[in-house]
């Protein structure tokens, strides 16, 4: 007994300290909205202290819980009732994005402090893209400088990666829409985003979201037309983003078409009826030759299951180009059309590893049936060729080419007297 070891007594719980730089003190709205503007009122309208301020309050104020009335303190002065006006019974501050001046440099300077608040506070990040759409829901509510301050701010923080374009569904709203108050807003959203990027930093962000093809929807039912939309934003000074709009819409038609042509090719109807189609759908959709013999080629390459084998597929092209050159033949009218096809070949061969080598052998094929001539195949070897598999191609194209070149020249001596077929047939002999 005497050796057993007696049980010391224990607590029943443990006490952790915390440290004083991880406490937050416990605010309701009320006294979280005066601590945010108290502090601002003290800032005034130096916007690096501001920054400071927000950064530093982040410690001890619950940003996480309170982020919506943050950001409307941020924007409006106070915390927004529903529809957009200020609530009368809390405290404001005049120093805000909405009593700031209405130009660019400010703009910058407000869309710098919340880049610098989420880049700091991450989690905010989430709750500042719903603020934003809500405040694009209570636009009615603003006078329109505090929509366009908005707007302006919209697109610097859209151009700087800091809000998904996704944003902009909010600007779709019946209500919006019916006021005029969605493609307005937007003409100073879009500015604001070009002047800070390009067009094209604007396509690619709206179609990463699925938004370029509903811009129409800015507009009552009644004036979603083509012509409007183009008319509206021209005039506006936007003429980019009407033809962005110009060039979905055409890209959705061409998409259809290219559908339709290689359904109508599954259902085994005649060469003559579609060339019939797609010639009447250049005159309705005002579609470019250029265009319809790039749909034609896809389609026409998307009929048919390739062989997986490289020596085997070579064969199966020429066969099944050389059936369907017909289709092709009618969209090559034009030496620009005859270069895109080759520019498709070429684009085609690259991408599919098994046609590697036989873009050589399809070239020919186009050329001996008159689908493409002999300009437009120099003017693709010497100056119109992609990048893509260019030494590959260039190399493959070399006798050929020198053959085309020495014919004409020849033309008196060896070739002189020689029809087009025999031409051809001297051709295929030297590429052999």
């Amino acid at each position: 007994m005497s050796n057993q070891k007696q049980q010391k007594p224990t607590l029943t719980g443990q006490r952790f300290k915390t440290r004083k730089r991880d406490e937050k003190e416990r605010f309701d709205p009320t006294q979280f909205q005066e601590s945010i503007v108290q502090g601002l009122n003290q800032t005034g309208t130096d916007l690096e202290a501001v920054a400071k301020f927000l950064d530093s309050s982040g410690a001890k104020l619950d940003y996480r819980r309170y982020a919506e009335t943050l950001f409307d303190i941020l924007v409006a002065g106070g915390m927004l009732a529903p529809g957009g006006a200020l609530s009368d019974d809390m405290t404001r501050t005049h120093f805000c994005l909405f009593t700031a001046p209405e130009d660019v440099k400010t703009m910058k300077a407000y869309a710098q402090v919340f880049n610098k608040l989420i880049r700091r506070y991450k989690y905010l990040e989430k709750g500042f893209e719903e603020e934003i759409k809500k405040l694009l829901l209570f636009l009615k509510g603003f006078s329109e400088s505090e929509r366009n301050k908005l707007a302006m701010l919209t697109g610097i923080l859209l151009a700087n990666g800091n809000l998904s374009a996704l944003i902009l569904s909010s600007l779709f709203n019946e209500n919006l829409v019916k006021e005029g108050l969605s493609p307005a807003f937007a003409v100073m959203l879009f500015k604001s985003w070009i002047s800070e990027k390009d067009i094209n930093s604007v396509a690619a962000s709206l179609r990463k979201v699925g938004i370029d093809s509903r811009l129409m929807e800015l507009f009552p039912v009644n004036k979603r037309s083509s012509d409007y939309f183009s008319k509206y934003f021209t005039d506006a000074g936007l003429k980019e983003l009407s033809d962005l709009a110009h060039n979905q819409r055409s890209l959705g038609t061409r998409k259809e078409l290219q559908k339709e042509i290689q359904e109508q090719m599954s259902q085994g109807i005649s060469f003559k009826e579609i060339i019939a189609y797609g010639r009447e759908e250049i005159k309705k959709s005002s579609i470019s030759e250029q265009k319809m013999i790039g749909i034609m080629w896809t389609s026409v390459m998307s009929s048919v299951e390739w062989n997986k084998k490289e020596e085997l597929v070579t064969e199966q092209a020429i066969k099944h180009l050389k059936q369907h050159s017909p289709l092709l033949k009618a969209f090559t009218t034009q030496g620009l059309s005859e270069l895109t096809l080759l520019l498709r070949v070429q684009e085609y061969c690259y991408d599919n590893i098994h046609f590697m080598k036989t873009f050589q052998k399809i070239v020919l094929l186009l050329y001996k049936v008159n689908v493409v001539s002999e300009e437009a195949v120099l003017k693709w070897y010497t100056e119109a060729h992609l990048a893509k598999g260019k030494s590959v191609f260039l190399e493959q194209m070399k006798k050929f080419v020198e053959w085309l070149k020495n014919a004409e020249e020849e033309a008196t001596t060896a070739f002189e007297g020689q029809s087009i077929q025999k031409k051809i047939k001297n051709a295929c002999v030297v590429l052999i």
